[in-house]
């Protein structure tokens, strides 16, 4: 599983278990002290950052606290980590600050496992407004993103060149390709290699197929539920919406696309293009550096032309445990400093949260880091902020996975007028 999978397998456990003992920490009577937990390795390179980021509150904060942090790795399977925090709900065992996954927002607010923290955070301006507002529940500040993350069309130049694609046709963030545009060059590619065209990995029926596939629909002018996050009969069935599923059921049914990708086939020269997040860039550098490749945006809905890419990773919140709020809020607004965050998002290979640690960035990272921080803070769109997202995302999930088996459900409308009932009986009346 690849290490930026969202954790939203067990929010609905979470969410049903309220404040079940939340305000009985058992942590240090010694109020100056701060315990956190956090979901990496201190063996890897995010953890390793963390440490030292700790290391200099401890140092530098002008109050005598002291940060202490404990590190519980998530599972291939996003357990592990979770598991702690179940366990720790049902015996008041918080810590003062935790991670958690941007998504979760809704649920760990509503059920009062986090409190606000907008007093404690400073310089909110520099921070990145997907990043605000997938920390925000009703009108508070939940939740700080320390990174930002995004989905690309990465491509083979070598085998676009083959396929006698030219230079000046690839899509650029300023000249995307329209859907109509994609599925042509798709077609090109498939008639030159008789493969198809890109891996869209349609066979991971995780967080991913929203997190990947949703910017589809909000290019197409859709969405998956209204704004207040109450109705989705009307919406995620709506002739936006379904617009996008089309897309989809189209790319696989004309062979542009495949159900069930080989592995590594991008990587190896079988598909032209890959639709895959920031964390390939890494791979690519370190594991295949014969490959000549480059990174393009997501193709925009011919209705509309509207740029759009995904967004959202982990956070730091302040558990309703905390027993000295000041020390917590001071230490998650330290980690949210432009220092700590550019030495944890450098380590760690990922887009920034803050604008001005993108600046400090860029002169220092690759061609394609950079195509990615520039998408991000231009075409980047928050994930729905909602209470039971864990039952909308699988939902989201199931329905790619519908229209894909296009012989099966040929009618796109139908699968999405049964689908957004589905999502409506998650949803907050």
């Amino acid at each position: 599983m690849k290490k930026w999978k969202l954790g939203v397998a067990t929010v609905a456990a979470i969410a049903a278990l309220g404040l079940a003992g939340c305000s009985n920490n058992q942590g240090s009577s010694n109020t100056k002290n701060v315990t956190m937990w956090v979901h990496v390795s201190n063996t890897d390179p995010e953890g390793k950052a963390l440490q030292k980021n700790i290391n200099d509150f401890n140092k530098e904060n002008k109050h005598g606290y002291k940060a202490k942090v404990q590190f519980i790795p998530r599972s291939g399977s996003g357990g592990g980590y979770e598991d702690k925090v179940n366990a720790a709900l049902n015996s008041g065992s918080l810590p003062d600050v935790l991670t958690l996954d941007g998504p979760n927002t809704a649920a760990y607010a509503h059920s009062k496992i986090i409190q606000p923290i907008d007093k404690y955070i400073t310089n909110k301006s520099d921070i990145l407004p997907t990043i605000i507002k997938q920390g925000t529940y009703k009108g508070k500040l939940y939740a700080a993103g320390y990174s930002e993350s995004s989905i690309g069309f990465y491509y083979n130049k070598k085998m676009f060149r083959e396929a006698g694609i030219k230079d000046s046709e690839v899509a650029t963030l300023k000249h995307p390709w329209t859907w109509t545009q994609f599925e042509s060059i798709c077609k090109r590619l498939k008639n030159h290699f008789h493969e198809p065209a890109i891996n869209m990995n349609l066979n991971d029926h995780s967080e991913m197929a929203l997190y990947s596939f949703a910017p589809f629909v909000w290019s197409a002018g859709g969405s998956i539920t209204n704004l207040a996050g109450t109705k989705a009969v009307g919406y995620f069935n709506s002739k936006q919406t379904t617009s996008a599923f089309q897309l989809i059921q189209d790319m696989v049914k004309n062979g542009y696309t495949t159900i069930s990708p080989q592995d590594k086939g991008f990587e190896t020269g079988k598909y032209a293009m890959m639709m895959t997040g920031t964390w390939e860039v890494q791979t690519l550098q370190n594991q295949y550096k014969h490959l000549q490749w480059g990174v393009m945006p997501y193709p925009v809905s011919p209705a509309t032309h509207k740029e759009v890419s995904p967004t959202g990773s982990w956070q730091y919140a302040m558990s309703s445990a905390a027993k000295n709020k000041k020390a917590a809020g001071a230490l998650i607004n330290f980690l949210m400093s432009k220092k700590c965050m550019y030495r944890s998002d450098m380590a760690n290979t990922v887009l920034p949260a803050r604008k001005s640690v993108s600046k400090m960035m860029i002169p220092k990272i690759n061609a394609q880091m950079r195509f990615f921080i520039k998408q991000n803070q231009t075409t980047g769109h928050a994930r729905p902020v909602l209470v039971n997202y864990p039952q909308v995302t699988r939902t989201f999930a199931d329905t790619v996975q519908n229209v894909t088996l296009y012989k099966k459900n040929p009618n796109v409308q139908k699968v999405m007028n049964e689908q957004a009932e589905v999502i409506q009986k998650y949803l907050q009346k």
